[in-house]
């Protein structure tokens, strides 16, 4: 049996506006999981997303610092429509959350966006531009 991809860990250094940013994109965490030192979220077939601190990754790694350029890892959030996405960005942007890049057209039939988590990781905003052929499917 080979492995299977289950999860994506990420570090908050501050763990309140991080869950903040991902509840407005549809995740759901208990109001106690802003001041947790460790939370997750599964989302449709069982993938988790978890969260630690820095002080918890300190503990397993001493002398650890925390990157200061964002970028250690990329997540993708498939909204319904590019209306969604263009939604999504003004709301995150508005809120106060870097803007990566605006919403466009991507060549491979998506309209994107990408902003930044409180911690400076990039998240993907994407939907088809058009519904895709029912005869497809």
């Amino acid at each position: 049996m080979a492995p299977r991809f289950d999860l994506i860990g990420m570090v908050a250094a501050d763990m309140a506006a991080t869950l903040a940013f991902y509840r407005r994109l549809g995740l759901h965490f208990p109001a106690e999981a802003d001041t947790a030192p460790h939370v997750e979220a599964t989302g449709p077939g069982g993938m988790r997303l978890a969260w630690d601190t820095v002080e918890v990754i300190r503990s397993m790694h001493p002398g650890w610092e925390m990157p200061a350029d964002g970028g250690r890892v990329s997540l993708a959030f498939r909204c319904a429509d590019p209306a969604e996405v263009d939604r999504v960005y003004a709301e995150l942007t508005g809120a106060g959350h870097p803007a990566v890049k605006e919403p466009w057209d991507a060549p491979w039939g998506q309209r994107y966006a990408i902003v930044a988590d409180p911690d400076g990781t990039p998240v993907d905003l994407f939907a088809p531009l058009s519904a895709p052929d029912a005869a497809a499917g």
